[in-house]
C-alpha cells in the first residue's frame, strides 16, 4: 500500500504536559490555545493539506476532552479512532502497540505536540522494500534540543537517546513511518519507549533515514509554545 489517504497517522497525545505548568492544568496539550485555537486545529489541518485522512489519536491524560473535541473528525475532513492508554500508561511504544488493531499495512507515528514542516508523500515514498520503517531526521547540531541521530551520506547508522556521541548531528524530527511488522515488535502489555524500538530497527538497517531542512516545532514548554505561535503567525501571513 503506497496511499496517503489510507495510511493512517498516529497522535501520540496521552501525555500529561507537566512542563506547561498551569497552562495545560486543565486541558491536554492538544487543547492548548495556540494562535487563538486549540493546537489539534493546526495539526489537523497540517495532516488534510498533505492529503492524511484517517488519524488515530493515542490518547491517555484528559482523554474525554479530546473525544468530545474532536469527535469523529467530520468537520476537519478526517476520520479520526481512538486508541486508549488504559488503567496504566505504558510509554509512547506501548501506545503505538495498543494500537495496533488500528493499523493496516503501516502508519506514520507522529509526536501530539509537534508542529513539522515535512512532506508525508515524501515520507511514505522514502520506504523500501526490504526496510521496516523510516526516521525523519533534521541536521541540529544541538540547536533546538539534544542530537541523537548520526546520519551520514544519507545513510541512518545510529540513534541514541541514552549513549550520545560527537558525531551525532542530527535529530529525529517527529515523525516515523512503520510497517505493522515493526510494530509488532513492540512489546504488548508492557511499559515501553519508541526510542528502543527505534535503536533496534537502526541497529539492524531495518529503519532509514529522510533528512528534512526546515526547522520543526512543539509545545512542550512555554518557550517552545511561543515559538510555534510565531511560527503560526508567520505562516498565516
Amino acid at each position: 500500500m503506497n496511499d496517503l489517504a489510507s495510511t493512517p497517522v498516529l497522535i501520540l497525545a496521552g501525555g500529561k504536559a507537566t512542563r506547561l505548568g498551569d497552562i495545560a492544568k486543565a486541558v491536554p496539550k492538544a487543547l492548548v490555545p495556540l494562535a487563538g485555537r486549540p493546537f489539534l486545529d493546526h495539526q489537523f489541518a497540517d495532516l488534510h493539506a498533505q492529503g492524511i485522512r484517517e488519524v488515530v489519536m493515542c490518547v491517555g491524560h484528559f482523554a474525554e476532552q479530546i473525544r468530545d473535541y474532536v469527535g469523529g473528525g467530520e468537520r476537519f475532513g478526517l476520520r479520526v479512532r481512538y486508541s486508549e492508554d488504559g488503567a496504566k500508561p505504558l510509554g509512547t511504544g506501548g501506545a503505538v502497540r495498543r494500537a495496533l488493531p488500528l493499523i493496516p499495512d503501516q502508519c506514520f507515528v507522529l509526536y501530539g505536540d509537534s508542529l513539522l514542516d515535512v512532506s508525508y508523500a515524501a515520507v511514505l515514498g522514502a520506504l523500501p522494500p526490504a526496510a521496516l520503517a523510516v526516521m525523519t531526521v533534521f541536521r541540529n547540531e544541538n540547536s533546538y534540543d539534544t542530537s541523537n541521530v548520526v546520519f551520514q551520506n544519507g545513510r541512518l547508522l545510529r540513534y541514541s537517546k541514552r549513549d550520545r556521541t560527537p558525531a551525532m548531528t542530527h535529530i529525529d524530527y517527529g515523525l516515523s513511518l512503520l510497517r505493522r511488522g515493526a510494530v509488532e515488535r513492540i512489546p504488548e502489555h508492557e511499559p515501553s519507549d519508541l526510542a528502543e524500538l527505534y535503536t533496534g530497527l537502526v541497529d539492524r538497517g531495518e529503519m532509514v533515514g529522510l533528512e528534512v531542512t526546515e526547522r520543526f516545532y512543539e509545545i512542550g514548554s512555554p518557550a517552545g509554545l511561543q515559538e510555534a505561535e510565531a511560527f503560526v503567525l508567520r505562516r498565516a501571513g
